[in-house]
């Protein structure tokens, strides 16, 4: 009996010490991204604000979208002992599998900018709708096109990351083009490039305005193809001539919409800040031992706001929300 008691004391001690320790901030986390751009340096702000906040330590990567680099980092993080980590990974299979491995391992996950919804041992998942965000700008984007081209037929051309992220780019590229179809927009898609990155873009860009003279419109389905499509038409001299549409927010991307001699008409703005500041914050929540069956195995969409030339106080307001 005596025994029992003592094992028993021992065990809440251990407990206390253990309640101690992560009160004082002992835990070590992990916020990864998967290139240098704008929305994946405002992801990563989040990341690293939440844990802050919450006074943990936290490190940070990029994964520089190389699978194997993943797996390293992955790696080397379980064997460093870090607690648990937030991250945007770059397949639905092969990081998947990764992560879970890493769970199982004792190293909690919470995952960012992946639209998936049945991933029962993530402490959370935060996201973008790709499909229903597009399909908003896509919106705005066919009425623009029938205003500037009327009913004639126009010529499109697509900056996407098929190549990178399959699922995800096609997803964009369809609520683009469903909403611009749905508006009545007469259109061929002349061209079909990959260019996520802003000077990937701009070359991409390039060749196509000086394979196809006559295109009328372009459509960049992440930040860097965003930016560098629409520096293309600049550099081409043809920003009145070609109207581009984009994806993601950011300063640059909200100037150049804002911008009157800009050929970048509209844009949608996602949340990478919400999602890693979210997904940290339950990441954390969860080693601490706080209930976090609210996001436990479930996929929350953080909404993305339509940034327009249409609408030039919404992008104003957008920049003053975002301290830019």
């Amino acid at each position: 009996m005596k025994k029992l008691v003592l094992f028993a004391l021992a065990l809440l001690l251990a407990a206390s010490a253990t309640a101690f320790a992560l009160a004082e901030g002992e835990l070590t986390v992990a916020g990864v991204v998967f290139q240098d751009d704008q929305f994946m340096n405002m992801l990563t702000k989040g990341y690293v604000d939440a844990a802050e906040e919450l006074g943990v330590k936290c490190l940070t990567d990029n994964t520089n979208n190389d699978q194997a680099r993943e797996v390293e980092l992955i790696t080397t993080y379980l064997s460093q002992g870090v607690n648990g980590i937030a991250i945007a990974p770059l397949s639905k299979d092969a990081s998947i599998a990764q992560l879970q491995m890493a769970n199982e391992q004792g190293m909690k996950v919470a995952i960012t900018n992946l639209d998936l919804a049945d991933c029962d041992f993530s402490v959370a998942t935060f996201a973008s709708d790709d499909y229903l965000n597009c399909s908003l700008v896509g919106k705005v984007a066919g009425e623009a096109i029938l205003e500037k081209f009327g009913d004639q037929k126009v010529k499109i051309a697509l900056i996407q990351f098929k190549s990178l992220l399959p699922d995800q780019s096609t997803s964009r590229v369809n609520g683009y083009l469903d909403a611009i179809a749905a508006a009545g927009v007469d259109y061929e898609v002349v061209a079909d490039q990959d260019g996520w990155l802003q000077d990937m873009a701009i070359e991409k860009a390039d060749g196509i305005l000086t394979a196809n003279p006559d295109l009328d419109v372009i459509i960049a389905v992440n930040d860097g193809g965003t930016i560098g499509s629409t520096m293309a038409v600049i550099n081409a001299g043809k920003a009145d001539d070609i109207l581009v549409f984009g994806h993601d927010g950011g300063d640059q991307i909200s100037s150049l919409v804002l911008d009157e001699a800009s050929p970048l008409y509209a844009a949608v703005a996602q949340d990478p800040y919400g999602q890693g500041y979210s997904a940290m914050t339950a990441l954390i929540k969860a080693l601490k031992g706080e209930d976090t069956s609210d996001t436990q195995g479930k996929l929350t969409y953080k909404d993305g706001i339509v940034l327009s030339k249409s609408d030039p106080d919404g992008v104003v307001k957008y920049r003053a929300d975002e301290g830019l």
